[in-house]
């Protein structure tokens, strides 16, 4: 073990000092206020090197072949006397690193709170906010100079903004075939029905054609069914490739076609069977992935590794309008690049129907935030800070 002391101005410079000269495996076992600064005593375990190195000497060279004809053969090698030992220290050198980790952590967030208190306060309503810890330790860093909480939480906000990717919804003017993926719940059929009667709207009922690939739900198929009779367009089921073929011969003078797909809540050999149902549409498919905002942030991980194989051109956020967060689900899709396109905040067809809006989403996620405050623990909050400072320079 390498024990070394480091003094510096504060406790940012300290733990540079330290990640410099020891690496990022080093323990703080102490730290102290001294005059001019702080004092930082650390160590770095060469327990497990030592191991190895005593675990190659323990084969000497050439061992590995086999004896001569004739030859004696060799005893085996005791296990080394001091190999147990070595064992409980690396076990008991590896629960004092995760313990001083979790303690460097919490330094990390008090530092932060005597350095800059209104910095450590943004960086708790970015959490709370939805979003996760690096992207909301880059925004806060980015408006650090500016002094007054509301001034930076506001230009924190345009940032996260500008950040959020969102496109056009050429397809309400252009048309294609336009299939809509997701999980289970999300309201595909509902949005299929919006988008349908939007374009009928201002191009005629001539102009639209609609595609199922649900042979699972009845209840989803029949409700297609039903808008479709309202609307006076034709719907066509296709579960296979060739019943795609088809059915895209059949309305292959529509303007607009858009395939409802079945919803999956998990990984299934449905998804590759659909995808291949899909893929029967060629280049000239556009695909969107549709989330809802009531799901949960882990959910819409999920969500976007599930569907990940069928390389959504953007998505479709829906039931905003009951949404109790949204910060969440944008840090996400920042996260992914994958940009927004449209968004559905009611049930009436078609006029809950909007292009989706990066500063108008963001202002209601902020919204949202103030009518459901988030209380994190300030523990978690000095975990989640000290996460991201193990890859960031502190």
């Amino acid at each position: 073990m390498k024990i070394k002391r480091f003094v510096a101005q504060d406790m940012r410079q300290a733990l540079r000092m330290v990640r410099e000269a020891l690496g990022e495996d080093a323990v703080i076992l102490s730290n102290k206020t001294v005059d001019g600064g702080v004092e930082l005593t650390a160590a770095v375990d060469f327990i497990a090197d030592a191991a190895a190195d005593t675990e190659d000497r323990r084969i000497p060279q050439g061992a590995a072949h086999a004896p001569a004809a004739g030859a004696p053969t060799a005893k085996a090698q005791p296990t080394p006397a001091g190999e147990p030992a070595l064992d409980a220290m690396r076990r008991e050198m590896h629960s004092l690193r995760r313990w001083m980790q979790a303690e460097l952590s919490g330094l990390s967030w008090y530092d932060l709170g005597q350095r800059a208190p209104h910095s450590q306060e943004l960086f708790a309503r970015l959490m709370a906010l939805g979003l996760n810890a690096e992207f909301a330790r880059r925004l806060a860093e980015r408006v650090g100079d500016i002094d007054d909480l509301d001034k930076a939480w506001h230009k924190a906000l345009y940032l996260f903004a500008a950040e959020v990717p969102v496109q056009e919804p050429a397809i309400l003017d252009d048309g294609g075939i336009v299939a809509l993926v997701g999980p289970t719940g999300v309201g595909k059929t509902t949005t299929i029905a919006k988008i349908a009667a939007r374009f009928a709207l201002r191009h005629g009922h001539r102009s639209v054609g609609l595609i199922t690939t649900d042979s699972f739900r009845i209840g989803a198929r029949d409700q297609l069914q039903t808008y479709a009779r309202i609307l006076n367009v034709p719907v066509r089921s296709a579960t296979t490739s060739d019943e795609m073929d088809a059915a895209l011969n059949a309305l292959s003078d529509r303007r607009l076609v858009l395939i409802d797909t079945a919803g999956m809540a998990a990984a299934h050999e449905r998804v590759a069977d659909q995808r291949e149902t899909l893929n029967a549409a060629g280049a000239q498919l556009t695909t969107l992935l549709t989330l809802a905002a009531t799901t949960e942030a882990a959910a819409v991980q999920r969500a976007l590794r599930l569907f990940a194989d069928f390389r959504a051109d953007a998505c479709v956020l829906t039931k905003i309008d009951e949404a109790a967060s949204l910060g969440g689900l944008l840090s996400a899709l920042t996260q992914a690049g994958l940009a927004a396109t449209l968004v559905t905040d009611g049930q009436r067809v078609p006029e809950d129907l909007q292009a989706a809006r990066a500063h108008p989403l963001v202002t209601r996620a902020a919204q949202l935030l103030t009518e459901n405050p988030q209380q994190l623990d300030s523990g978690f909050m000095a975990l989640a800070l000290g996460g991201v400072n193990q890859h960031a320079n502190v």
